[in-house]
């Protein structure tokens, strides 16, 4: 089985547990639920070119913005929700502001799922974790998909209270039931790893599938690997490569890596070596250990591609740095000149001093 691990927070493969959460990647809401009170006009923000970090002027005051963006829509569309449209420009004091305005006088549940995004996260506001979870908490209760996730993600990992993988758990379930990506991969990571909850690889696949279903590379490349061993569901390499094309569309670096040694080999999709090597230079250049060694065998023995050892030298030495060598590529390497070898190496020294995080 290979190493699948779990979004929402950094942890290792299968296991869920403490580690630095990541943001969310909230959907603006499709309908604002009906106010208690008449919401008063929302301001349109003016169309300007996206901004890294100097923050966009104050919108000018006009319509209501229509519902239903999608949440990858550009942010200077002007029927975006003003508290996604301020979040996503990184205007986090005033996506603060304005969902704290929606979610007291509307009991908005998507602004309330925003305000615990930025406490969880310190964006715009000091970091707060129990007010994350009471924001979350309120959202979820309000029937908030992303906010059940978010709040089942921090009660895995001890933040804003107690550890609760129990409660987790069906908060997860609840979110995956409505239809949230994130939560059903996360779930059937759990009954995968078989700690949390018993092991059931049948309903792992189903949770899988539903999370492929709506998009997850995640997801795919994990049912990919399923469909590949046999795993909850019956071996099919075709269903899998299907798979890894698309979570290697999505850029899913272990999914390209997987893709690509599909296509090499043929397995489950037409034989396609140049478009193999293309994707496997892809993938060496995201720092993938694996991609790296490929192409360099590929580079080494010109199976595939114009023998050039000096670049095979500077990805096998890439991969070897990052503690993942190939003594098979020692030995094929090893009758290089001492002048190619020391612009392989160099050239190895370069790229790692360009890519060192």
């Amino acid at each position: 089985m290979k190493c699948l691990r779990p979004i929402g927070v950094a942890l290792g493969c299968t296991m869920l547990a403490s580690g630095a959460m990541a943001q969310l990647s909230i959907t603006p809401p499709a309908q604002t639920p009906p106010p208690a009170k008449k919401e008063a006009p929302k301001e349109k923000p003016k169309v300007h070119a996206p901004v890294a970090k100097k923050p966009a002027p104050k919108p000018a005051a006009t319509a209501t913005p229509s519902p239903t963006p999608s949440p990858t829509q550009a942010v200077d569309d002007p029927n975006v929700d003003l508290v996604f449209g301020a979040y996503q420009r990184g205007m986090y004091k005033t996506a603060f502001d304005l969902a704290t305005t929606r979610a007291q006088n509307n009991y908005d549940p998507k602004a309330m799922t925003m305000l615990g995004e930025l406490y969880a996260n310190g964006l715009g506001v000091k970091r707060d974790y129990a007010k994350a979870d009471d924001w979350y908490k309120r959202a979820s209760d309000a029937g908030d998909r992303e906010a059940m996730f978010a709040l089942a993600m921090m009660k895995i990992a001890g933040r804003g209270g107690a550890v609760d993988k129990d409660g987790a758990v069906k908060l997860l379930a609840s979110a995956a039931k409505l239809g949230e990506p994130k939560a059903a991969y996360n779930l059937a990571l759990l009954y995968l790893d078989g700690q949390t909850l018993p092991q059931d690889l049948r309903r792992s696949a189903e949770l899988l599938r539903m999370a492929a279903d709506a998009g997850s590379p995640e997801a795919q490349y994990a049912l990919a690997t399923f469909y590949k061993e046999g795993t909850g569901v019956p071996k099919d390499l075709e269903k899998a490569a299907r798979l890894l094309q698309a979570a290697s569309l999505a850029d899913n670096v272990d999914a390209e890596v997987e893709y690509a040694i599909a296509l090499y080999n043929g397995a489950g999709t037409p034989r396609n070596v140049p478009a193999a090597v293309a994707l496997l230079r892809k993938a060496a250049r995201q720092n993938s250990a694996i991609a790296q060694n490929r192409l360099a065998h590929v580079l080494a023995t010109g199976a595939g591609a114009p023998v050039d050892k000096v670049e095979a030298l500077k990805w096998h030495t890439v991969a070897k740095t990052a503690g993942k060598g190939d003594p098979d590529l020692d030995d094929i390497l090893a009758d290089m000149s001492p002048e190619d070898r020391a612009k392989g190496e160099a050239a190895a020294r370069k790229w790692i001093g360009n890519n060192v995080k």
